[in-house]
């Protein structure tokens, strides 16, 4: 492999189509244990597009030669600050993207970002207290 900054990029596209495989076949196949197969497919294909990402932006940022162009996360990258301070066409469009919840990159982010929560129960719906316990039927 090249030491070319596109490179990481496009390897981490592959590995995340080979979670995607992974998962099909997961939800596909009978085994015993489909559900944390495809748990731990899913949490790789998480991993590989956040890599795929943060090589993407490590990409722009060497082409421009931005300042922490080899920043660890790619929400460093992702900054106003630093898009104002070294203006690029290409960040421009991820940075915007990444502030709105409803956009790929945006869900991404947030689907990347859970993975480091702790997991929590389900909640419950409360019930509404007016609502009567016992209904007479007349």
């Amino acid at each position: 492999m090249s030491h070319e900054l596109y490179t990481r990029t496009n390897q981490k596209v592959y590995f995340a189509g080979l979670a995607l495989d992974g998962w099909r076949k997961a939800e596909e196949g009978g085994v015993m244990n489909a559900l944390a197969l495809i748990q731990a497919e899913r949490e790789a294909a998480l991993f590989h597009l956040y890599g795929a990402l943060l090589g993407l932006c490590h990409e722009i940022a060497g082409f421009y030669r931005l300042p922490n162009a080899q920043a660890p996360r790619a929400e460093t990258l992702l900054d106003r600050a630093l898009l104002e301070a070294a203006p690029s066409p290409e960040m421009a469009e991820l940075v915007e993207m990444a502030q709105y919840p409803e956009t790929w990159l945006g869900q991404l982010l947030a689907a990347y970002a859970q993975l480091f929560r702790p997991p929590e129960a389900p909640r419950k719906a409360k019930v509404d207290p007016s609502t009567p316990l016992i209904q007479a039927v007349t």
